[in-house]
């Protein structure tokens, strides 16, 4: 599937969906389930980052009806958990785990992320930051297919800081993120760093360092479709820094 720069990645969602649409189609006529699965979990991940819950799981629900893979049923569930989809999630994260016992990839890295993401929609930021222990000393690792979930720990672990409110260590995991351009690629946290980074600023009251953040964020953003739930959010939150 083609690759966009994360900057550029949301131009417009109609595109990115029709890319995966298109790749998805091609692989499936090819016979190439897995393959199509895993475009359609990652563009699921992709919606949920962004707050289109009912597409993201709609995207995630079609990955998992093409293929029970290890990598496209863990992508799937992050993308649940991400979607508030927790229950069905929990059931994922359960049958990889009993799966896959000896796998390094499931059990320190999707099994934290799928864990993390159902504890971060249910409201229990502290249990997301100690499900996401494990994956500290890996997250750094570059996972190829379906989506390179490099730094994505540190991500999520960031959003759970700004959940409970603790901006400093919040601030640290996300400047993680953007110090690392060559592991994290084009990957949507590229770009979502940034405003995770203004939130956590505005937390610690640095009302300088946080409108800079949003307006690197915004200017990523600037020909973005304007209907995207989370630029909404960020271009309200920036409007009352003002």
């Amino acid at each position: 599937m083609q690759r966009i720069r994360h900057g550029r990645l949301w131009r417009a969602v109609w595109q990115a969906r029709e890319l995966t649409r298109h790749a998805s189609d091609s692989a499936q006529r090819a016979d190439e389930k897995e393959t199509a699965a895993g475009y359609e979990a990652e563009a699921a991940v992709r919606e949920a980052l962004v707050g289109n819950m009912s597409q993201a799981t709609q995207q995630a629900q079609a990955a998992l009806a093409l293929s029970n893979g290890r990598d496209v049923e863990a992508v799937s569930a992050i993308a649940l958990g991400l979607a508030g989809v927790s229950a069905q999630a929990t059931r994922l994260a359960a049958d990889l785990a009993k799966r896959f016992p000896e796998d390094t990839i499931v059990q320190f890295e999707y099994l934290p992320m799928i864990h993390a993401a159902t504890a971060l929609q249910s409201g229990s930021a502290t249990k997301a930051i100690e499900a996401l222990t494990p994956a500290a000393p890996y997250e750094l690792g570059v996972t190829a297919q379906p989506v390179n979930f490099a730094l994505y720990p540190g991500y999520l672990r960031g959003e759970a800081y700004v959940a409970s409110h603790q901006g400093r260590p919040a601030a640290a995991e996300f400047q993680k993120i953007l110090d690392h351009p060559g592991v994290v690629l084009n990957e949507p946290i590229g770009a979502l760093a940034h405003l995770g980074l203004a939130r956590a600023y505005g937390l610690s009251s640095d009302t300088a360092k946080a409108k800079s953040a949003y307006q690197d964020f915004l200017a990523l953003w600037k020909d973005a479709d304007p209907d995207i739930p989370i630029l909404k959010e960020a271009k309200a939150e920036y409007a009352k820094l003002q």
